[in-house]
């Protein structure tokens, strides 16, 4: 189940690549082709710090709970805790699917991968 999500993901991220040739996507696609437990992780704390309200942001890996968002962020990760997930939402922040962050940021301007 995990591998088909993470070949699915990384299938559409090659798509992006050949149609709009934006660097961001063969980044993230390096990302995910490290193994498991060489994939990030990172806390909300973390992203908070570094973020700014309204930001889109990309984490090649796993969201945890740890800490509390402030404001409100755009967010596709490979993996969310249920926690975090929460304390996104609760703060005016979505988590969307790659296919619509590549669909909204073709050329991956304005995209940041934090981790």
């Amino acid at each position: 189940m995990f591998s088909d999500s993470l070949n699915n993901t990384i299938w559409t991220l090659r798509h992006a690549i050949k149609k709009d040739k934006a660097k961001i996507w063969k980044a993230v696609i390096k990302e995910l082709s490290k193994s498991r437990s060489n994939r990030r992780e990172v806390n909300l704390s973390r992203i908070s710090k570094v973020t700014t309200d309204n930001d889109v942001i990309i984490v090649p890996g796993k969201i945890l709970g740890s800490g509390e968002m402030t404001h409100k962020l755009t967010i596709w990760c490979f993996g969310v805790s249920e926690t975090a997930a929460r304390k996104i939402t609760n703060a005016g922040g979505k988590l969307i699917a790659i296919d619509k962050l590549i669909e909204k940021y073709p050329n991956g301007k304005g995209v940041r991968i934090i981790g």
